[in-house]
């Protein structure tokens, strides 16, 4: 379970607000990828804070209510589909990372990033391999992001229906791809996640 070893740990090095970030949302087909940072009191202890891929959609909606109620600070940034098709994914992921540590108030003066890139950062940063399983505060940045994504993808589900977005999420599930050979893709799509659709014609 994650815990506030990373955390202390920098502290000791004399920073003062850690920020964990995490990112949701860079395998899908369609939408923006996610991005939150999240400052917590050190040692606040919130029952079942994890990983939010090892948590149930109905879990990480209930945490996401109480790490907005107990953060010292928390900010959820995205990068767009244009974005991610100009940049690239890796690259528009660092994007909507850094929109989220500079939306922070108060700021952190440091950030532990989920994963191993840290590229271009407001601030000192650490990049933690499967981070949201090892600190609290990148667990609650991973809750922060994905409950914020799923959302948007309910309204992206209002918006075209005949995709099926509220139940894949934009993954590329054999629905998902069904319809996009059906259709085409819509104005949320990717286009740089859609070369197989050339190919396939």
């Amino acid at each position: 379970m994650p815990n506030y070893e990373l955390e202390q740990k920098f502290m000791a090095d004399g920073f003062s607000l850690i920020c964990g970030v995490d990112e949701a949302g860079r395998g899908p087909l369609s939408g923006p990828v996610f991005a939150a940072a999240c400052i917590l009191p050190i040692g606040l202890e919130i029952p079942g804070l994890n990983d939010s891929k090892k948590l149930t959609a109905k879990k990480r909606e209930q945490l996401f209510d109480i790490i907005c109620q107990s953060a010292i600070a928390y900010a959820i940034a995205s990068a767009s589909p244009a974005e991610i098709d100009e940049l690239n994914i890796l690259n528009a992921d660092m994007l909507a990372m850094r929109r989220a540590i500079s939306m922070l108030s108060p700021a952190a003066d440091f950030a532990l990033i989920d994963g191993n890139i840290a590229r271009d950062m407001p601030i000192p940063a650490y990049p933690v391999i499967k981070g949201d399983a090892i600190s609290c505060s990148i667990a609650a940045a991973s809750i922060l992001a994905k409950v914020s994504r799923d959302r948007m993808c309910l309204e992206d589900d209002a918006n075209y229906p005949a995709y099926g977005f509220a139940k894949h999420k934009g993954y590329g599930t054999k629905e998902h791809m069904e319809a996009l050979h059906r259709l085409g893709p819509c104005p949320i799509h990717r286009k740089s996640f859609l070369k197989f659709l050339e190919k396939d014609k």
